[in-house]
């Protein structure tokens, strides 16, 4: 293969989502019906797409949050089945972009992310969303920011008033993490003795998307580390997290996204924890698994059960 043909692939693969050539959503076949809604002004990303559902509302809504190790995608990232059952089921989307490591470092994504649900809840009578209804969706990296959003909400700190509608709240409701990492540090170590590959046992280099995420090697900045971490943030009032993990995932290794799911429960919170088997790190091949009809319907049935009025 000549070096440009190979470049070309290996942007290809950065763009799904950093999920080693597979997983990553394509962009979705549904067109918003609000596109480019600034929810913050002090950066032109800070941006987000809103797809609304048939029907009257007030329409709860889901934020989808584009995984791409912090470094790279964008809101356009909806994957299609998934998002097709959330329209179908009466659920808003708001699909957001937010400032990745090559504009801001951590915790830019996490303010990023607190500032759209806050203008959404804000602006809840202008789009006819359900302000008391609002849930984060993240997959990979934008697992994460969807679980720092569910453990953060009454940590002040990330709630930058700077971004606007510093008078609303910017909790919710319920979570749904896929596949997302959580403690930095313990990555190699966990993909070392889950059998991984040595490419997969990279995230201590300053060049990872961690450490870029972070502004430093992440063995440097333990404190950084930490306050990345949603676990370090759990409380009694936190909601409901969906968490759900491919028993073949070194990209981010499965005991990395397990151990929210622990602590969670732990702490006497509501949690599910699926262990989706013969799959990676987000669907890859002609066979879903994440977005089979059968995990569909598990999703819709959490959020069913979890967002009642």
């Amino acid at each position: 293969m000549k070096h440009s043909a190979l470049f070309a692939l290996l942007a290809l693969c950065l763009a799904a989502i950093a999920a080693g050539c597979g997983g990553g959503p394509a962009a979705f076949s549904v067109a918003p019906s609000q596109k480019d809604v600034a929810y913050a002004g002090t950066a032109g990303t800070q941006k987000l797409d809103l797809y609304l559902p048939a029907g009257k509302g007030p329409f709860p809504v889901i934020i989808n949050i584009h995984g791409g190790g912090f470094k790279l995608g964008d809101k356009g990232m909806v994957d299609d089945a998934m998002g097709k059952a959330f329209l179908n089921a009466g659920y808003a989307i708001a699909s957001i972009n937010y400032r990745l490591s090559g504009e801001a470092p951590f915790p830019a994504a996490v303010l990023d992310a607190k500032a759209a649900v806050r203008y959404l809840r804000a602006n809840a009578g202008k789009y006819n969303l359900d302000p008391n209804r609002i849930v984060a969706f993240g997959e990979s990296a934008g697992g994460n920011l969807a679980s720092m959003l569910g453990t953060t909400g009454d940590v002040a700190e990330f709630d930058d008033p700077s971004l606007g509608n510093a008078d609303v709240s910017s909790r919710v409701q319920a979570v749904i993490n896929w596949f997302g990492p959580n403690d930095f540090a313990q990555m190699d170590a966990q993909a070392k003795a889950q059998g991984c590959p040595a490419s997969d046992q990279t995230h201590n280099q300053a060049s990872s998307f961690e450490s870029l995420y972070l502004g430093a090697a992440v063995p440097t900045v333990p404190d950084l580390v930490a306050k990345a971490n949603p676990i370090t943030y759990i409380s009694s009032d936190d909601p409901a997290f969906l968490i759900q993990k491919g028993d073949q995932d070194c990209t981010v290794p499965i005991e990395n996204t397990k151990m929210l799911a622990d602590a969670l429960s732990a702490a006497g919170l509501d949690v599910r924890y699926d262990l989706l088997k013969g799959v990676g790190h987000g669907d890859s091949g002609s066979t879903p698994v994440f977005q089979s009809s059968s995990n569909i319907q598990t999703v819709l049935d959490f959020l069913q059960a979890k967002l009642k009025s």
